[in-house]
């Protein structure tokens, strides 16, 4: 390598250095930011949808949830793998979750951009607890919804549940 290539290498590793360094304070910064609802209608509305659809999942109400599940559901679980059964869906909380799983979401962790002409998606952080092991730890963990909005209906479309 001559003294020019080396001379050009140590300058771009000095602009991509910088650029990372300067990616990273970014990022910390966005995480310390308040989060403002753009929409705060739908954000009321979606923040509604998720005790409405979760306090019927902690109940073990499964016509609720049923009528809360868009009919091409697509459910994606970082253990489970993706599902796009409604039904499978329904019978794998009945069987595994109901009188044994409930969840709670982290106060204030919810955020609700509008997705123009389909609906919104809901992003949080939620803990579940298993009373089949009182003593394990519940940690909080991402989750993500998207809502279709049909008209007057809010639905949930896809889940992205993460552990």
């Amino acid at each position: 390598m001559n003294v020019l290539q080396n001379g050009l290498f140590v300058l771009a590793t000095l602009i991509l250095s910088s650029n990372v360094c300067h990616a990273q304070k970014t990022i910390a910064e966005i995480r310390q930011t308040e989060y403002i609802p753009v929409n705060q209608e739908i954000y009321d509305t979606i923040v509604a949808k998720d005790k409405e659809y979760f306090d019927a999942y902690n109940a073990c109400d499964m016509k609720k949830q049923a009528s809360m599940y868009a009919e091409d559901l697509e459910f994606y679980h970082d253990k489970g793998g993706l599902s796009t059964s409604k039904q499978d869906v329904l019978t794998s909380i009945e069987n595994n979750i109901c009188g044994k799983v409930t969840r709670t979401l982290v106060e204030g962790s919810i955020e609700v951009y509008p997705i123009k002409d389909y609906g919104a998606v809901q992003i949080g952080y939620h803990k579940f607890y298993n009373n089949q092991e009182p003593n394990a730890e519940s940690k909080p963990v991402k989750f993500i919804l998207i809502w279709k909005n049909e008209g007057e209906k809010w639905l949930i479309s896809k889940v992205i549940s993460l552990h």
